[in-house]
């Protein structure tokens, strides 16, 4: 039976907005998701709290490089880790100048408060997983599945019937409804979907979503994700031949999704979560991005 421990990595104070998962294997324990390196204290405490120091951490799978998923990478790394990645993530962990350098242009001063720092790590500890590799350690063997959309570098790794599937299966957190998280600059409605198709073929029975925990009506979730993925694409699609800015049409949006979360009954710290695990605002630019190119190829 597999042994997963979801631990809570308290970002921005915040309960379950993003995880990692301990996993026992015959060969040690193994880590799906490091989070950012501003929670890797509570990383640290999470794992001591199971008995297992970071440094007992030989194996590090990343479902892709976003700052969320793979920002303390580095530092499980520079304790002897192997990191697995996608083979389109593996030069910006080597080497994270471009990688950080954009995401300072979106969060500023911020940017230190909100995601710690991030090192490269020796091309030698990163390993490229290919679609449908397996990867073995102990008894225990991690399917890859590549799963395009969130972004070209996604990874869902499969170990029996459950699937880590980092943000392709969306977010969603406790009671909360399911939501699609839309940063730029990757963004691709119909990969997400084809992706989501690939979940469905998969035989899957449990979901451990990064945003945040699990998930076992698979079917159900899957639906509601495909929904609101359609209905945030297209309420950015109806508005951007109306001459309204990024800048105007972002809070318009923000309100959108803030009243689709009142609708469910979601109080002001709840949504609070979802705005840390899945910025409303993020969505607009890579939605728009998504749409501007698409509306050109159509042309």
């Amino acid at each position: 039976m597999l042994d997963v421990t979801i631990l809570d990595l308290q970002f921005l104070s915040l309960e379950k907005t993003i995880s990692s998962f301990l996993i026992k294997t015959s060969d040690g324990p193994i880590l799906i998701e490091t989070g950012p390196h501003s929670t890797i204290g509570a990383m640290e405490a999470g794992l001591l709290k199971h008995g297992v120091a970071i440094d007992e951490i030989r194996h590090v799978f990343l479902t892709h490089i976003h700052l969320d998923h793979a920002g303390a990478a580095w530092y499980f790394a520079k304790k002897g880790a192997n990191i697995y990645v996608h083979p389109f993530g593996v030069r910006h962990l080597a080497d994270p100048t471009k990688l950080m350098d954009s995401a300072r242009r979106i969060y500023q001063d911020k940017m230190d408060y909100l995601w710690g720092e991030m090192h490269a790590i020796d091309k030698s500890q990163l390993i490229e997983v290919s679609d449908r590799e397996v990867v073995e350690v102990g008894t225990t063997q991690i399917s890859a599945l590549h799963t395009p959309g969130h972004a070209v570098h996604h990874i869902a790794w499969k170990i029996g019937g459950a699937l880590f599937s980092g943000d392709v299966a969306g977010v969603k957190i406790e009671n909360g409804p399911v939501v699609p998280p839309c940063p730029p600059p990757d963004i691709n409605v119909e990969d997400w979907k084809n992706s989501i198709d690939i979940i469905r073929s998969e035989s899957i029975d449990k979901l451990y979503l990064t945003h945040f925990g699990l998930v076992t009506n698979v079917d159900e979730h899957l639906s509601q994700l495909e929904t609101v993925l359609d209905d945030w694409a297209n309420w950015i699609r109806d508005r951007m031949g109306t001459g309204l800015t990024p800048d105007e049409m972002t809070p318009l949006f923000q309100k959108f999704v803030e009243s689709g979360l009142k609708s469910k009954g979601l109080n002001e710290s709840q949504r609070a979560q979802y705005e840390a695990a899945n910025p409303a605002w993020m969505s607009v630019a890579g939605l728009m991005r998504y749409w501007t190119k698409k509306l050109a190829q159509d042309e």
